[in-house]
């Protein structure tokens, strides 16, 4: 039998794929900028309804997105015919103050006018903002939230490390599920470790819906040799659906979010994921094939160990930096580099390294971190 959500402990009757709605369509030249797609994110909506889908995810700062949910499926159709997710982010870019970060529950069900959200999450939690959900009773105004009845599961989504995670979970055990970052590409990835942290959540009892098992679509146009495994193992399987399905294969997963920005893409996610099956065990090989592949090609062999940042005079982000010049390396996508680069360095950019030495020093790697830096600046600056 097809298998598709069997965690019906908190979604039922219901795909394992959600409708990711941070990437819709948008109008003009399509840039993040541009007015959303309206008319074709409806036909997106009726498309995953159609095939038996019923989670859509959304969040207050995704630009325009809440508002489109309102018009592609809180208006037209029944409340109790899909979950709808929101998100409250606290973090100094979306608020300045307790009464700002709780005044985006009020706005975001402005925005939907869908009565209330089946899950409401903590959005983007990790060890440098999580005072500040902490300060501004964040997690006491969700549970108020929640009996009165306009909140029906607490969550939070998560970036950070698996001892983050345990910390969280630990202090915090009301929290009912939790939102990871796990794709074929991260599962071992000494930054992101998708592994540890789905670990850690399954130690704690939680159910996991995924996010960015595509990696930001980097897996959908994965690098050729990649490619070419992934074909000679069925070459009528989009490179997407081996990552899709890789994620959705985890036990302790309850949905795997795709922020689909187009029909078609609807279209193949919804080709494999409505009679979902499980990766087979020659499958799971070829992913790990796959995996291996990714690993083989060159990139820096940092390890995100931060060493290097302690006793940097310029305070800049070096790990940061040279994850987001891997990407470059291992996808090619040279302007979705240019754009991680922009937020991921923050205010130290490369080309600001003053060349004393000190990560040199403290790098157990021993990389030329120096060279490496200028490289970076020359290339994403």
């Amino acid at each position: 039998m097809p298998e598709n959500n069997e965690n019906g402990s908190l979604v039922k009757d219901c795909l394992k794929l959600g409708f990711g709605m941070m990437r819709l369509p948008r109008q003009g030249k399509g840039s993040m900028y541009d007015p959303i797609d309206v008319e074709q994110t409806k036909k997106m909506a009726d498309a995953f309804l159609n095939a038996g889908g019923r989670y859509f995810d959304t969040a207050f700062v995704y630009e325009g997105s809440e508002e489109a949910v309102k018009q592609a499926l809180c208006d037209r159709y029944p409340r109790d015919a899909y979950y709808l997710a929101s998100k409250l982010n606290a973090s100094a870019f979306a608020c300045s103050n307790k009464e700002e970060a709780r005044a985006e529950f009020k706005t975001s069900l402005e925005r939907t006018g869908c009565g209330y959200f089946d899950f409401y999450l903590l959005h983007a939690l990790d060890h440098e903002n999580l005072h500040l959900y902490n300060d501004y009773g964040i997690w006491e105004y969700a549970q108020e939230l929640k009996e009165k009845g306009l909140v029906k599961h607490v969550g939070f989504s998560f970036h950070d490390t698996p001892e983050v995670l345990d910390r969280i979970l630990t202090e915090h055990p009301e929290a009912e599920f939790v939102q990871l970052q796990i794709n074929y590409s991260d599962w071992e990835d000494g930054g992101v470790q998708s592994k540890g942290c789905y670990e850690t959540a399954v130690k704690h009892g939680k159910p996991v819906i995924v996010m960015e098992p595509v990696k930001g679509g980097l897996l959908a146009n994965p690098p050729e040799p990649v490619k070419k495994i992934f074909a000679e193992a069925d070459p009528k399987a989009s490179p997407a659906s081996w990552a899709v399905r890789f994620a959705a294969s985890l036990g302790n997963v309850m949905i795997v979010l795709s922020g689909m920005s187009n029909e078609a893409q609807m279209a193949d996610n919804l080709s494999y994921m409505k009679d979902f099956r499980k990766l087979s065990p020659s499958e799971t090989k070829t992913v790990e094939d796959a995996r291996t592949a990714l690993a083989g090609i060159e990139k820096i062999p940092c390890t995100s160990c931060h060493y290097c940042t302690k006793g940097c005079p310029v305070e800049m982000h070096i790990p940061e930096i040279f994850s987001v010049m891997n990407v470059y390396k291992l996808y090619g996508d040279l302007d979705k580099a240019k754009s991680d680069y922009g937020w991921k360095a923050g205010k130290t950019k490369a080309s600001a390294c003053v060349q004393c030495g000190q990560c040199e020093g403290a790098c157990p790697q021993h990389l030329p971190i120096i060279s490496l830096l200028k490289e970076t600046a020359e290339t994403l600056e």
